[in-house]
């Protein structure tokens, strides 16, 4: 099994732009509506909120309706694991200049080091390493 990720979105150009730019994701498919990014083994399909349905039905798909007004990925936190410590310094150093960087670069009481972010939609994304 692997994971694939679809965001649905408010401006795609945008969103395409940070996780290309910002996080070192490249295009790896491009349609009318919806675009696939890919890092590694990381695939994340996003699609913009205005091609979705207008309304909701009684079923458990997301609808315009629906995301209207929430902050998107509410209670979800999307991790992205680097192989290392270095690896994830540069990536900090990078978002940092950038101006993306939400929560500096900390050692965690678990062992592990990250930082946080959040996209142009506000979904929250930590990045970490293995």
């Amino acid at each position: 099994m692997r994971l694939r990720m679809e965001l649905f979105v408010d401006d795609l150009d945008a969103s395409v732009a940070f996780y290309v730019e910002a996080l070192g994701f490249v295009v790896e498919r491009r349609s009318p509506g919806y675009v696939s990014v890919r890092r590694g083994d990381v695939v994340l399909g996003l699609g913009p909120v205005s091609g979705l349905p207008a309304l909701g039905d009684d079923g458990p798909g997301f609808s315009q309706e629906r995301l209207a007004g929430r902050v998107r990925g509410l209670g979800v936190e999307i991790v992205f694991e680097v192989r290392d410590r270095a690896e994830l310094r540069l990536l900090y150093e990078h978002c940092a200049n950038a101006q993306v960087v939400v929560e500096e670069l900390r050692e965690r009481p678990w062992g592990l080091a990250d930082f946080r972010v959040g996209d142009p939609d506000g979904y929250y994304i930590r990045i970490t390493h293995t």
